[in-house]
Order: C-alpha cells, then sequence, then structure tokens
C-alpha cells in the first residue's frame, strides 16, 4: 500500500483523466472522488493543482469552468505506478466512465455563455457544441437584454443536439 495517501489521491487523478478521450471538468473529477469519500474538497483541489505544477495534466479554463486533460508526463507516471491502485476503486471509475460518458461528454463539448457589448449596448449569446475538441456548432446571437441571452444558453444546454439536427437539416 502506498505510504502518502496523496500519491494515491493523484494516482486516482490521473487513472480518471486517462479513462476518457475528451477532458473532464473539476467539478466532474471533485463530483466522483467526493461521492466516493476518498478525501475532502480542499485536499482534492491541493492534489489537482500539484498534478498541475508537476505538468501532468493541463487545466484550461473555458466558460468559467476549468478543464482537465492528461498529459503524457501525466500518462507515464500513471503507466509506471497505476498498480498502486487497489483493483476495486479501477474498476468502480471503470464502470462510472461505462454508465456516466454520455452525459460527462455532452458536458464538457456543450458551451454556451454570453456577455455585454458596449459599443452596441446588446449582449451576445455565444453556444458552442464540440466533439472531440472539434466544433461542430459555434453560434453567436446578438439579444437585447441580459434575460433573452441568459435564457438563450440555458435552452442551449439542454436543447443542443435538437438544434443541431434541425440545422442539418435545413442547411444539408
Amino acid at each position: 500500500m502506498l505510504q502518502d495517501p496523496l500519491t494515491l489521491y493523484k494516482l486516482i487523478v490521473l487513472y480518471m483523466l486517462d479513462r476518457v478521450t475528451f477532458p473532464l471538468t473539476n467539478a466532474q473529477v471533485s463530483d466522483y472522488i467526493l461521492e466516493k469519500e476518498y478525501t475532502n474538497y480542499l485536499t482534492l483541489q491541493r492534489v489537482i493543482n500539484e498534478l498541475n505544477d508537476a505538468r501532468m495534466i493541463s487545466s484550461e479554463t473555458i466558460h468559467n469552468r476549468t478543464h482537465l486533460s492528461i498529459t503524457a508526463e501525466g500518462r507515464e507516471t500513471l503507466l509506471f505506478f497505476q498498480n498502486r491502485i487497489n483493483y476495486k476503486i479501477k474498476r468502480d471509475i471503470d464502470n462510472y466512465f461505462l454508465e456516466n460518458e454520455y452525459v460527462l461528454r455532452n458536458e464538457v463539448s456543450v458551451l454556451g455563455d454570453y456577455y455585454y457589448r458596449a459599443k452596441t449596448g446588446e449582449y451576445e449569446a455565444h453556444l458552442v457544441a464540440k466533439d472531440n475538441n472539434i466544433n461542430l456548432v459555434d453560434i453567436r446571437l446578438s439579444v437585447p437584454t441580459e434575460e433573452l441571452a441568459e435564457s438563450i444558453c440555458d435552452k442551449w444546454q439542454h436543447r443542443n443536439q435538437e438544434i443541431y439536427q434541425y440545422l442539418v437539416g435545413q442547411l444539408f
């Protein structure tokens, strides 16, 4: 067994990021690890920061969400030390991704945000749908009120597939 629990938590985060083909948000990683009660939030954030500082993971903030990905250095480290992660923990993570991959992928690949445009006095809603880091749809809509921009972003989160299918059907 590992001497240092922080090392185990780091290996768990690396294992999670290695098991998916898309970035996970900090919130997604945190939700899983906290739900399993492996550690507490502050310790987990320390682990994520240390992995980032050591360049074993990369982080990118997109629309107020931090997206985490494993780096080549992280994969190499995981390959060398993954036998130190308990088989049951690995199995639980693998099962979690089998059951939740679609939802997790959708959470990080559908983005909706808005901002105020001072020059025009309007708000701009920016809607994006991605697949494997490729933009499938990138829409910008100017609207007169913040409430309308916020509503558009909320609806995009829930109806993006339907909207995408409509656009493709109309344009192709």
